[in-house]
């Protein structure tokens, strides 16, 4: 079923449920309404009938009054009014002429005045029971007034058909009403729903035209341009990638495939063949590296691998990995300082910190000055851990950028560093897994502070 035909299924059965209640209670009013008329004029006859009855001791009184010859008493045609007394043992001993020779029904033990309904003769009736008293308020007989319910009940009926015939009739209106509503309701979805058909990788710039109101409908196809904001970044993200890793591969292949050239050419000293061969190997463990760096970017990416956090103690964490950065550091004569106590404990995980500290140290040591020095401090009222060198810097034009994949500055192209652009993109995803917040201060020329920020 269409939304549209769903919408308009759904507000008429609302509808209907609606309508159902309302008639219900009207009914009912009505119902009660005209019972209540009807009990009113008992009442006044009873008060009529009431002035001319007198109960003394056990007996009932009746003196002669106009009231009962008039026509209502003595006719069942139109508007008529029966009457019926008896006296405590049950004794019929006064009924009006229309009664005939028929008797009510009566409750001998009645306390108070009751109301009730019958039939009379095949006619439906009225009737209120009230009890006759003598001086001592004791009951001595009972006294009936019924009135015929032969109008009310054309009322009611009628009414109720009146309700039932209208009932289908009204869910048709509402269903088609609804329907005509709905359709043009959902008219500015269609045209969304036309627009985003036609948006794919060849126009991704096309957005969705907001309508004028600032409604549910400008709040989706505002979503829908912001989704396809993130598509289109996301896919010239990957084409950009894409472009970047294959560089980034072809260049060591193009190295490897120069020098082998250059080696068949003709024969060599092996002095010159050895030489060769280390520069092969260098460009081979550079692809390897890159494809390793690769394939741990797309793990993370991927969401396949996920944080094992526990409580780690800093300093034996870092003092294995030392021993790695000093042997790389002295090539540059850099002294690297660590300031670390042995009380303090950070919360994440051991393997993926010490990816993130080893890449942050040897991008300190790669682009640090000779003779530079690097600090690793940690702030334990922070529960800060930086990483702070005096090396080439990073502009404030490249700052927003470096955790980019393959971003490299301008001043790292222009030098013999080698590199490719993935380790603090590593570095990033590795620290936002363990929920880690990576901040990084640099100015040009004096140096860089990498700051982690852990959650305590």
């Amino acid at each position: 079923m269409k939304f549209k035909n769903r919408v308009s299924l759904f507000n008429t059965i609302a509808a209907a449920i609606i309508t159902v209640l309302v008639f219900i209670v009207i009914y009912f009013v009505v119902n009660k309404t005209a019972y209540s008329h009807l009990d009113d004029d008992i009442l006044l006859e009873k008060e009529e009938v009431f002035k001319y009855i007198k109960g003394f001791k056990d007996e009932i009184i009746i003196h002669k009054i106009p009231e009962w010859d008039e026509v209502e008493h003595k006719t069942v045609e139109v508007n008529p009014i029966f009457l019926q007394i008896v006296d405590a043992q049950g004794t019929v001993i006064f009924h009006s002429e229309n009664l005939l020779n028929d008797q009510f029904l009566f409750s001998p033990n009645n306390q108070q005045e009751e109301f009730y309904n019958s039939e009379l003769s095949g006619q439906k009736i009225r009737l209120g029971q009230f009890p006759i008293k003598n001086e001592n308020e004791k009951i001595i007989g009972q006294l009936t007034i019924a009135v015929s319910q032969k109008e009310l009940f054309v009322i009611l009926n009628n009414l109720l058909l009146v309700l039932l015939i209208s009932f289908p009739i009204m869910l048709i209106v509402q269903y088609v009403a609804s329907s005509f509503a709905a359709s043009k309701a959902i008219r500015p979805v269609h045209q969304l729903i036309k627009t985003a058909s036609g948006i794919g990788e060849s126009n991704m710039n096309t957005r969705l035209t907001l309508p004028t109101r600032k409604d549910e409908l400008y709040e989706l196809a505002n979503t829908i341009n912001e989704l396809v904001i993130r598509i289109e970044k996301s896919m010239k993200q990957q084409k950009q990638f894409t472009g970047d890793a294959s560089h980034e591969i072809r260049t060591p292949l193009a190295a490897i495939r120069g020098t082998l050239e250059v080696l068949i050419r003709k024969q060599r000293d092996p002095e010159f063949y050895e030489d060769k061969i280390r520069d092969i190997i260098n460009q081979v463990d550079r692809v390897d590296k890159l494809l390793d760096q690769l394939l741990h970017l797309a793990r993370i990416e991927s969401g396949v691998i996920f944080a094992n956090k526990e409580s780690i103690q800093l300093l034996p964490l870092i003092t294995p990995l030392n021993e790695k950065w000093i042997h790389v550091a002295n090539l540059k004569n850099i002294k690297i300082h660590v300031e670390i106590p042995n009380e303090a404990f950070v919360f994440g995980d051991k393997i993926f910190l010490e990816l993130i500290l080893d890449n942050l140290v040897a991008n300190a040591i790669k682009y640090g000055n000779f003779s530079g020095h690097i600090f690793i401090i940690w702030d334990a009222t922070l529960k800060m851990l930086s990483v702070k060198d005096d090396g080439i810097g990073i502009s404030d034009e490249d700052l927003p950028n470096i955790f980019d994949n393959f971003y490299r500055t301008d001043e790292s192209r222009s030098s013999t560093i080698q590199g490719n652009g993935l380790g603090l993109s590593i570095v990033k995803k590795l620290a936002e897994l363990q929920r880690i917040k990576i901040t990084v201060k640099s100015q040009l020329g004096k140096g860089s502070i990498f700051t982690l920020q852990f959650t305590i």
